[in-house]
């Protein structure tokens, strides 16, 4: 049996005439332009399959709730907060903007528009100051999408002087009172949101989705090196190609890794290292090649290579 997420990669076979009563869904499909958002995420995201898979079986489900939409099946807005979780530099926030995306050309947001914030943007200092500020985010991220990552941070039961407990209950009356015109992405290390929804259980009730977003391994990681690399105009040199394969592998090793996102931190400082390297040649013309080429030497001059 064909599963509602196969059925989205069906769309670009003509499909026949809808008789009277029924209903198309590639033609919805290809109207709603939802299958270039996720040829998109595919292209952006290396590996995560898992991820991929089940945000294209949310994307079949609301296509299919618009398809009962146009026959006249009218039911309550299914639900669409959601929760993102997994360790840092895994993709989450770009496939929250995708999500987005999906959501906007379903019709199920009024803009494709995400607001990200962590505490800091929501919970205040002092006594009045939270519900302002939660109220403020609120308002800008209305008819669009609220990204809310390391969103364990807002309950503090240690500290009973805290005020993430109010921004909690702001953010749970409004995510059931504008549900059809806000959608809210909780996002954070799996086992610490866990702990979270256990202490919310009004929190959790809402939250319709959990996507896990899994570690990249080390083959997906020189991949997204690569593309970083192909998207800022350098290369590697066939010694830093097997200088950052055996970065990755050591990092992954060490305390604080996080994943893509350090994948880009390594790159930004080999640029570094190869702009200081071209500068000590500034008595010399500097051809485009040389602006491009990253070099072993680049790569292995990393405190990684010291420890």
């Amino acid at each position: 049996m064909t599963s509602a997420a196969e059925m989205l990669d069906r769309a670009d076979a003509a499909p026949p005439a809808a008789a009277a009563g029924t209903v198309d869904l590639d033609a919805l499909y290809r109207e709603s332009g939802i299958g270039e958002i996720l040829g998109q995420m595919d292209r952006e995201l290396v590996g995560l399959k898992p991820v991929k898979t089940r945000i294209r079986e949310i994307a079949a489900l609301l296509l299919v709730e618009r398809a009962r939409r146009k026959l006249g099946l009218e039911a309550e807005p299914p639900p669409l907060h959601m929760c993102f979780s997994g360790n840092p530099g895994t993709g989450k926030t770009t496939v929250a903007r995708r999500m987005a995306g999906i959501l906007h050309a379903l019709g199920y947001i009024r803009r494709d528009h995400v607001v990200s914030v962590t505490r800091d943007d929501l919970v205040g200092q002092y006594i009045g100051h939270t519900a302002p500020k939660t109220k403020d985010v609120l308002k800008r991220a209305m008819g669009g999408v609220l990204f809310i990552d390391e969103a364990y941070y807002l309950y503090r039961p240690e500290n009973e002087r805290d005020y993430g407990q109010e921004a909690i209950e702001i953010l749970l009356q409004v995510m059931e009172d504008n549900r059809d015109d806000l959608v809210v992405i909780l996002a954070g290390y799996k086992d610490r949101m866990d702990t979270f929804f256990k202490s919310n259980p009004g929190m959790a009730s809402r939250i319709a989705h959990h996507v896990d977003f899994p570690d990249y391994e080390a083959g997906e990681l020189m991949q997204i090196a690569r593309l970083m690399m192909d998207g800022m105009s350098y290369r590697f040199t066939p010694e830093a190609e097997t200088a950052m394969q055996d970065y990755i592998l050591r990092r992954m090793e060490q305390p604080r890794f996080s994943n893509a996102r350090s994948i880009r931190n390594a790159l930004d400082r080999a640029r570094l290292r190869q702009a200081n390297r071209l500068f000590e040649q500034r008595g010399e013309a500097i051809g485009i090649e040389a602006l491009q080429t990253i070099t072993g030497e680049d790569i292995r001059k990393s405190r990684v290579f010291a420890q």
